[in-house]
């Protein structure tokens, strides 16, 4: 069973995909997404492959009769979709030429422009997992790309900031971010021509950045080939910087947050929505988790046990001591 869910006190939908519950643990000798598996071609660089599991599809059954006028429900319409890094089972995205990032990149540009055909999605949104402290049972490198036929919480709260922002101060309030960051500094970890890589000033994770473009974007189909191939730099330059942060894989949740796409009561959002990347890592040390507990998720009162510009300085010396690492 798949279908949606209306929420009345937060005016929103759940996803209830009870389904996924029967997916089976896949043994250590097998992957399905490696070459030879029968599930993936012989050759490939990336790849996109249809979820098996998906939470949505284009094809929902019809909700169970269980809710009522006021406990609304509605088809678990969309698209689920698993994208594949690499053939190689256990290379992580930091360990990839840019080059090949870059193919990602492309792919990603790819199956934005694909899925936001279908008139009935509204935001698609692109995200990697990575780390058992996340909940990843497969290590072979991929990420995931939901295409959603309702804009979820949270990016419906962050388009309405940006456009009450917009139109107070006709500026975009992620353009005006960049520069608040530029002008003090100390939060700055690295950037590039196009792309800058900080620890927000309000961020609720100790080592919570974001990578921003410079140049106004609001999606991923919006840079020039120089961005993509920026992007791709940077990307892979922030999560090995990660990982020498304290000498281990780095777990992280990654999402990247664009405009959304055939929602029109959202008006000219490409002016005033920025293109971002937010990094969720549950690490507040080596060995320690920061979790997300009573007050972070019952009221949504985000707690930081760290100070910003401490743990940015630390990630500077993380980025130093990447460089002179891929530098030998």
């Amino acid at each position: 069973m798949a279908e949606l869910r209306w929420n009345p006190l937060l005016k929103d939908w759940t996803i209830v995909a009870s389904h996924r519950q029967n997916r089976p643990q896949m043994p250590k000798d097998w992957c399905p997404f490696c070459p030879g598996s029968g599930n993936v071609p012989d050759n490939y660089d990336v790849f996109k492959y249809d979820n098996d599991f998906p939470a949505l599809s284009p094809n929902p059954p019809e909700p169970d009769q269980v809710g009522s006028e006021f406990y609304k429900s509605a088809e678990a319409y969309g698209k689920c979709e698993v994208i594949l890094y690499s053939p190689e089972h256990r290379t992580t995205l930091p360990e990839l030429p840019v080059e090949h990032i870059r193919k990602l990149v492309d792919l990603w540009c790819e199956r934005f422009e694909e899925i936001s055909k279908d008139e009935k999605i509204k935001f698609i949104f692109e995200f990697e997992n990575r780390g058992e402290e996340v909940g990843v049972t497969m290590p072979h490198p991929h990420g995931q790309i939901y295409g959603y036929s309702e804009i979820p919480l949270k990016i419906k709260t962050e388009l309405e900031a940006c456009r009450e922002h917009y139109e107070a101060h006709k500026e975009c309030m992620i353009c005006r971010m960049n520069k608040e960051e530029k002008d003090f500094e100390k939060r700055i970890i690295m950037e590039n021509e196009d792309f800058l890589a900080y620890l927000p000033y309000f961020t609720d994770y100790p080592y919570g950045v974001f990578i921003v473009s410079k140049n106004h974007r609001s999606k991923i189909t919006d840079f020039t080939d120089r961005e993509k191939n920026n992007y791709a730099a940077i990307l892979k330059e922030m999560t090995g910087t990660f990982d020498c942060l304290f000498d281990r894989l780095f777990p992280y949740m990654m999402c990247i947050h664009q405009a959304p796409v055939n929602s029109h009561e959202y008006g000219n959002y490409d002016d005033y929505y920025h293109f971002h990347v937010e990094f969720y890592p549950p690490l507040r040390s080596k060995d320690k988790i920061k979790y997300y507990a009573s007050s972070e998720m019952g009221a949504w009162a985000a707690c930081n046990p760290t100070a910003v510009e401490d743990t940015a300085n630390e990630l500077r010396e993380a980025h130093k001591k990447y460089l002179s690492k891929i530098n030998k």
